[in-house]
């Protein structure tokens, strides 16, 4: 796909990013005034992951359109360090946590939404939001994966910072439970202590998966066109 398209495939996911994150936070919602405010939800940071994503996809694609035919050493070697963080984020967390905010999602919300997605919350969200939140990510990803080679770290390097992630995130939603009494989730609500670990180890492992899937499929994709 030419570079042209590209640029404003990307700016137009990334004003969409901010138009969804703009949207929600204006909402008046019980849980925005409580503990951790948006926070402490997984969707309301993947949305920012992601806009922070394509916020700097945007700007290695026009940082590259100004160095063309510039013969700076500085501006090449600047420009490779926006790369190199526009792919690491892709690999660590915009494309993982993604797919996982998606599927976990979509997932728990068919079995039974009110564990994940109360009905009450269809009188302050709209339905065309909560797609914004939750399904759009997944095509926004995958186009840019598909329009874009991005360089992934080594195995080990990429999947320390995805455990990293999430234990950090785990210890933040128990934290807020231990200040508030109140756990984020519905569904957390209903399981033991035991079962809870085990489900907070499973959630890491998914991620881990969803990692190796993510440089599984930009190595075919790219490989097949070489």
């Amino acid at each position: 796909m030419a570079l042209v398209p590209c640029q404003v495939l990307r700016a137009a996911i990334l004003l969409s990013y901010c138009s969804i994150l703009c949207n929600y936070k204006a909402i008046d919602m019980p849980a925005h005034q409580t503990y951790g405010g948006s926070w402490k939800f997984l969707t309301f940071i993947d949305l920012v992951i992601q806009a922070v994503f394509f916020g700097i996809c945007v700007l290695t694609d026009l940082s590259s359109l100004l160095t063309k035919g510039n013969d700076s050493q500085e501006q090449e070697r600047q420009l490779k360090k926006l790369i190199s963080l526009r792919d690491w984020m892709m690999a660590v967390l915009a494309f993982p946590i993604g797919v996982f905010v998606v599927t976990m999602f979509w997932s728990i919300y068919i079995y039974d939404r009110e564990l994940v997605y109360p009905k009450l919350l269809d009188n302050f969200i709209p339905a065309w939001l909560n797609h914004g939140m939750h399904t759009t990510v997944l095509p926004f990803i995958l186009i840019e994966m598909r329009t874009t080679h991005h360089q992934y770290p080594s195995r080990s390097c990429g999947l320390a910072a995805v455990c990293t992630f999430a234990v950090g995130y785990i210890l933040w939603v128990c934290w807020i439970h231990h200040v508030t009494g109140v756990w984020v989730y519905p569904l957390l609500e209903h399981l033991s202590p035991g079962v809870k670990i085990i489900f907070f180890a499973a959630v890491t492992v998914i991620i881990n998966i969803f990692y190796v899937m993510g440089e599984v499929l930009n190595n075919y994709i790219w490989d097949t066109q070489k």
